[in-house]
């Protein structure tokens, strides 16, 4: 990551723009990031930096904080108020904007996907690493297509075939995230319940757990079973993933789901204290070998 004394220069601007080239949400979180700073560093308030966009401080604080696309006009005026006027600069910035506004790959199946959960797969791809707690199911990045196509008939059983077909495509594309060269690190750690869940039958388990096995040799992946036997590992009752990136621009982030809805927390006292959770469910589980060999000797 190049450093600089100066806020935002081209060096830093072309990393973060090869650092999230495939996820157009990030970029948007680190396009408000870098505005905000520029902002705070010309000493310029969210009022007087919106009326130079004829708009409103609300407008400012929603693009700061990535809550909407970035209008290329918008941003070379708000530039230009922070005194940016190195070309280069500003070109980066150019594409920065260009870049955020383009639809993810996962647009494509937008007639099934949530917006909360587009948010998640767009941050996924520009993780470094992705840490979760599952309790019932298997992590989505870890199933098979049988096991998915179970899961996805049991949260959706009035859904048509084509529909399930393309839920589980989609689930399969997320996947295609580990077989990068420069794939996230993805620590996981089950509760023991998750296997005793026979979703879609004994066959499909059977095929899941082989599956698990072969995930967890490789080397960015950390596989972790909280088994029954150990107390400590029910310190967390629901599922919890944790985000982090290779971006000094983007804090970590925390994504837990409902139902319904996804909650996306980070703020350094929320998302240090999930991490907290995270740690001693990984230091009370089984270690990765010895989840291994349970997985191979006692659900294989």
């Amino acid at each position: 990551m190049p450093t600089s004394a100066r806020p935002v220069d081209a060096p830093t601007l072309e990393y973060y723009l090869a650092a999230s080239a495939r996820s157009p949400i990030a970029l948007r979180l680190v396009l408000g990031h870098l505005l905000r700073t520029l902002r705070k560093a010309a000493g310029i308030d969210a009022e007087a930096a919106g009326r130079s966009i004829r708009a409103s401080e609300a407008k400012i604080s929603r693009m700061e904080r990535a809550q909407v696309t970035c209008k290329l006009d918008d941003v070379m005026d708000l530039l230009a108020l922070y005194g940016v006027s190195d070309s280069q600069v500003l070109a980066h910035f150019a594409e920065m904007v260009r870049a955020s506004r383009q639809p993810g790959w996962w647009h494509r199946f937008d007639g099934v996907l949530p917006d909360w959960c587009g948010k998640l797969i767009g941050l996924q791809e520009a993780a470094s690493m992705i840490r979760t707690y599952e309790v019932q199911l298997i992590p989505g990045l870890l199933q098979t297509p049988a096991y998915t196509e179970a899961v996805m008939r049991l949260g959706y059983p009035l859904a048509q075939q084509e529909e399930i077909d393309i839920r589980v495509e989609l689930r399969m594309a997320r996947q295609t995230l580990l077989a990068r060269s420069d794939a996230p690190h993805l620590w996981a750690v089950l509760d023991e319940a998750v296997l005793h869940h026979a979703i879609g039958g004994e066959h499909v388990m059977r095929e899941q757990v082989h599956h698990l096995v072969k995930m967890a040799q490789l080397d960015h992946v950390t596989l972790q079973i909280a088994p029954f036997s150990r107390p400590a590992c029910v310190a967390a009752g629901f599922p919890i993933t944790h985000l982090r990136f290779n971006l000094p621009a983007l804090p970590d982030i925390v994504y837990l789901e409902q139902l319904r809805d996804a909650e996306y927390l980070n703020k350094p006292e929320e998302t240090d204290h999930y991490r907290s959770v995270l740690d001693g469910l990984a230091q009370a589980a089984l270690s990765p070998q010895e989840s291994l060999d349970l997985l191979e000797h006692h659900f294989g």
